[in-house]
């Protein structure tokens, strides 16, 4: 199997495979005074400094959560209470699920927030809280979080950003982009499943989704996931991999068979939303599945089934947003797997031209 579905979860790194490992072998819960619980408190905040160094806040912004879908719904819970909450219309649905009302932000055809229908929106007025993601995860599309920015400090609104596709794909830096609070996870950049972190720009008060017995300051109940958090950590430290030249030869590739490359030219270097007319996204799924090359459409989130992506929709894509697998290159891809999707790609195509028209 060639695995190209990254934004679904990345393979495991070494690094983070050790860390693993060196945590499973800690006994203690870092909450107790003994010398285990020590051990296991200062591996825990050890991995809180790099991951809050890695991501540009104070490392009493970081809280540890089960991963990016909790983040997500911490912050609107905590930061849009009281407040209107804004969203892009492309957001994960981990976003668009924890928003009981929201007000959408429209995007244009390349999936980029349309600056001034926000601004429009913030002119409005009230308290507000606005959501955008950096990197959509079925387009790779990159937003310009800077000017949503500037325009959230000129009305006086609250902006989070969800990097879960992000990070590990490109440099990603809470402070730099002028965000109030991120969402990560460790199993998107190369860590284990189980840990994630919502971080903030300040310490200050955060209610949590779950009490419990004062964990992160009182900030997110339950014991911490010691080994998935040191797997995150470890898998942050590693360099961005340069996964632009694989992914042009991969688009090139496809486009000769006659795919459409969505998304427009601002996305990220792994990740390729292709579209072929006329073929469900599920047929090709499976095709390409068969073929031994495991590739996704639409998020991984929903549930393991194949539907028309709301991400697709908001774009103007029509007929196409039916019909756009997303191959999406993982940290270890070679050009050997870049060279085996173009020529299953090929046969794909032409195989299914064939049978439309012998009917």
């Amino acid at each position: 199997m060639i695995y190209l579905d990254a934004n679904a979860t990345e393979p495991l790194r070494p690094e983070a495979r050790a860390a693993v490992v060196d945590a499973l072998g800690l006994v203690g819960n870092p909450a107790s005074i003994h010398g285990a619980g020590r051990a296991a408190r200062q591996m825990l905040e050890g991995s809180r400094r790099v991951i809050a160094e890695r991501y540009g806040t104070p490392v009493g912004g970081l809280v540890f959560t089960s991963g990016g879908t909790e983040a997500d719904a911490l912050a609107v819970a905590s930061l849009g209470r009281g407040r209107r909450v804004l969203i892009g219309a492309t957001e994960h649905d981990a976003v668009r699920a924890a928003c009981e009302q929201a007000e959408v932000i429209p995007v244009d055809r390349d999936g980029a927030v349309d600056l001034s229908a926000l601004e429009r929106l913030l002119t409005a007025g009230g308290a507000a809280l606005v959501c955008v993601m950096l990197a959509n995860n079925e387009t790779g599309t990159v937003q310009p979080i800077a000017d949503v920015a500037a325009l959230c400090r000129r009305f006086g609104a609250l902006l989070h950003v969800d990097a879960v596709p992000a990070a590990g794909r490109m440099a990603v830096d809470l402070a730099a982009l002028g965000a109030d609070s991120l969402a990560v996870s460790g199993h998107k950049i190369g860590g284990p499943k189980g840990a994630g972190a919502l971080l903030l720009a300040d310490d200050g008060h955060l209610a949590p989704l779950i009490a419990g017995g004062g964990q992160e300051r009182g900030r997110r109940g339950g014991t911490p996931a010691l080994p998935a958090i040191a797997g995150f950590a470890a898998a942050a430290r590693c360099p961005l991999p340069d996964l632009l030249p694989l992914q042009t030869a991969l688009e090139c590739a496809a486009e000769a068979h006659g795919a459409t490359v969505l998304g427009g030219r601002r996305r990220l270097g792994n990740t390729s939303c292709l579209a072929l007319p006329g073929v469900r996204a599920e047929t090709q799924v499976i095709a390409l599945d068969l073929a031994g090359i495991a590739v996704s459409a639409g998020a991984a989130c929903s549930s393991g089934k194949v539907s028309r992506s709301h991400v697709l929709d908001a774009m103007g894509c029509g007929a196409l947003a039916g019909e756009a697998i997303r191959v999406s290159l993982p940290w270890n891809a070679t050009t050997e797997d870049v060279a085996a999707f173009g020529a299953a790609y090929g046969a794909m195509v032409t195989r299914l031209r064939r049978l439309v028209g012998a009917s």
